[in-house]
């Protein structure tokens, strides 16, 4: 589903080159459920943006689904980013002024599904993400962890294959973070390739294959029965 050749990102902060990502190689097939975990500031966001079509590299190749999409123009990016990749984010990003339901259904106006059909999936969804009864309320009529699960459904509204979450459970307490990822594992189950970027220990350590990056390269990748090996030697 995803694979990274040689990928380097480099910013120009003050006049100083900053390599973000360095000689990044990564291969995940579909269905996988990945952690990446690693110190503040050894480019997590950054390899993140890049698999989102957030970012593009400065150098290297990124194929998604077998298509060489650093190729791509913006709005051919945009669309595959729209249509196959989902985000979740700690500060959930909700349209303040937007019900639940129309924040769900946001994806699916901009994809321009008909009214009818975007209507019937945001009823399906909400009832899915026990969020119906909240369908009328904005984000500030909802608690942490139902303001996450309405992220989450905004996200896998229009059913991607990928879905990256960064720090999913970083704003909430123990016990509405263990229920967001519930949420997540279940679409895992259901077959989404799943990727968490975490500083928690414990959620890193849930997932089946675990990345660690560390100064802009991925030093580790444990897990998906390879074993404890560097990642430079994944496949």
């Amino acid at each position: 589903m995803i694979e990274l050749q040689k990928v380097c990102r480099v910013f120009t902060v003050g006049g100083q080159a900053v390599h973000a990502l360095r000689d990044v190689d990564l291969r995940v097939g579909r269905g996988e459920y990945l952690s990446l975990m690693g110190p503040s500031g050894s480019g997590k966001s950054t390899l993140l943006n890049v698999l989102g079509l957030l970012d593009r590299p400065t150098s290297g190749t990124y194929r998604f689904l077998g298509d060489d999409v650093t190729a791509l123009d913006d709005d051919a990016q945009a669309k595959v980013r729209r249509l196959r990749i989902g985000f979740v984010f700690q500060t959930f990003h909700l349209v303040p002024r937007l019900t639940t339901a129309q924040n769900v259904a946001l994806p699916l106006v901009l994809a321009e599904v008909p009214p009818a059909e975007r209507q019937a999936r945001v009823e399906a969804q909400l009832r899915a993400f026990g969020l119906l009864e909240r369908s009328h309320h904005r984000p500030d009529e909802l608690s942490g962890g139902q303001r996450q699960r309405t992220a989450i459904a905004r996200a896998t509204i229009t059913r991607p294959e990928l879905l990256l979450a960064d720090e999913p459970t970083g704003n909430l307490d123990r016990a509405t973070g263990a229920d967001v990822v519930r949420v997540l594992e279940n679409l895992h189950d259901e077959g989404i390739t799943l990727l968490v970027v975490t500083h928690d220990q414990e959620l890193g350590a849930r997932a089946h294959r675990r990345l660690r990056m560390d100064d802009g390269r991925l030093v580790a990748d444990v897990g998906h029965g390879l074993g404890d090996r560097r990642a430079t030697e994944a496949t």
